[in-house]
């Protein structure tokens, strides 16, 4: 499991625009051989935070080099975000706990 972690901040004016894009960007990943999950936090001080997770970094590498993903990477460094920070990351163990109802 190859986790990313997608820390950025988006530039005034754009949100409505991101979301289109980002919608779109969604459905082309979870469609993609490998594709596990994504999830989208936001913080009080307007720093957004997702989370990717892929099955290995082959299917990683794939997403990251999709032709319409480019374009769109190249979008988000001209017209949305005005800093970003991407962190690919390894699993090294897994903790779960449930409570049973």
């Amino acid at each position: 499991m190859v986790v990313i972690v997608f820390r950025s901040r988006v530039r005034p004016g754009v949100e409505a625009q991101l979301e289109t894009v980002g919608g779109r960007m969604y459905e082309l990943a979870a469609v993609m051989p490998g594709f596990v999950s994504y999830k989208d936090f936001a913080a009080a001080d307007g720093e957004n935070l997702s989370i990717i997770e892929f099955e290995s970094l082959e299917t990683l590498a794939a997403w990251r080099d999709h032709p319409e993903h480019k374009q769109v990477q190249e979008r988000g460094r001209l017209e949305f975000f005005s800093e970003y920070q991407i962190q690919v990351c390894s699993e090294v163990r897994i903790s779960e706990f449930k409570a049973k109802n």
